[in-house]
């Protein structure tokens, strides 16, 4: 089973529960930060790194003896990442999705691709928990390809839990596209009503299963629990607006290991996760029967 922690906006508490999933988990676990712009599960894991990879995408490289100026390859992209002016054919990499789209319009055959670096994946073991992550380079601004490289580490015999970036733009949907459980954690204020409602919006539009995580209860107001009422939306876990909480998650302390009783509430949630996927399986494959 892969489970999604995904939140609407930063600073949630996604990996406090993504990290708390995987340490009470008692099969094995596989743990994935796919928050590559910010990657900070290693901060709380601590886990030994075996290996890394360079990640790179193909980019457009012109050679200008063969190129006619016909204008096909700007005229294709749509991210405006190679331009005619003049006599000149301009690339800019930073724009460029690697698609490989103005190669193929191209009909002197005047691009070649090259790949360009956008950063790193890694991956270690940590406890009983199989670990990766991704790093995107300073100043890059794609991270769905890295985001797949991460994901291609996936082992499906393992539960996977992905911790995704906050949002709701191409990092989240990449990131939890293909789970089979989306654990929504919010905050009760009204910027975390505001964003688990766009969250709760694209979990549907991709027709996974879901339920909501509030971190912080008793922080803000109730208007996060009359959403979740009113649009028939379980919530499966309150974690408190709590000092000793706050201060073990600035220490880099799994909530889990700090106190025992939180161990047997996320083992509860796992249970509680893995019985709402199976129904969303069942359901997903009675409609489309």
């Amino acid at each position: 089973m892969i489970v999604a922690v995904a939140s609407g906006k930063g600073g949630t508490g996604k990996t406090t529960v993504a990290t708390s999933l995987a340490a009470s988990s008692a099969s094995a676990v596989q743990l994935l930060d796919c928050d590559v712009e910010e990657p900070n599960v290693h901060i709380f894991l601590r886990p030994e790194i075996r290996g890394s990879e360079c990640v790179t995408i193909p980019v457009p490289d012109v050679e200008m003896e063969k190129c006619n100026l016909c204008r096909e390859c700007a005229e294709i992209c749509a991210y405006h990442a190679i331009a005619v002016l003049g006599d000149q054919v301009l690339t800019f990499q930073e724009l460029c999705h690697g698609c490989g789209g103005c190669s193929l319009v191209c009909p002197t055959d005047a691009i070649r691709e090259i790949p360009r670096e956008i950063g790193t994946v890694e991956w270690g073991t940590a406890g009983g928990i199989d670990f990766v992550h991704g790093r995107l380079r300073i100043g890059e601004a794609m991270s769905p390809p890295l985001i797949r490289a991460v994901k291609k580490r996936i082992e499906r015999s393992r539960l996977v839990i992905i911790d995704a970036p906050p949002g709701t733009s191409c990092p989240v949907i990449e990131s939890i596209r293909g789970a089979d459980f989306v654990l929504l954690v919010t905050e009760p204020t009204p910027f975390g009503l505001n964003d688990l409602v766009l969250a709760v919006q694209t979990v549907r539009e991709l027709q996974i299963p879901f339920s909501v995580v509030v971190n912080r209860a008793g922080l803000g107001d109730e208007e996060v629990y009359h959403y979740c009422r009113d649009q028939g939306i379980p919530i499966d876990l309150e974690i408190p607006f709590d000092r000793r909480i706050a201060e073990a998650y600035s220490r880099g302390e799994l909530l889990v290991e700090m106190m025992a009783e939180w161990r047997v509430a996320f083992q509860t949630l796992l249970r509680s996760i893995e019985e709402r996927a199976i129904r969303g399986r069942a359901l997903h494959h009675e409609v489309s029967r």
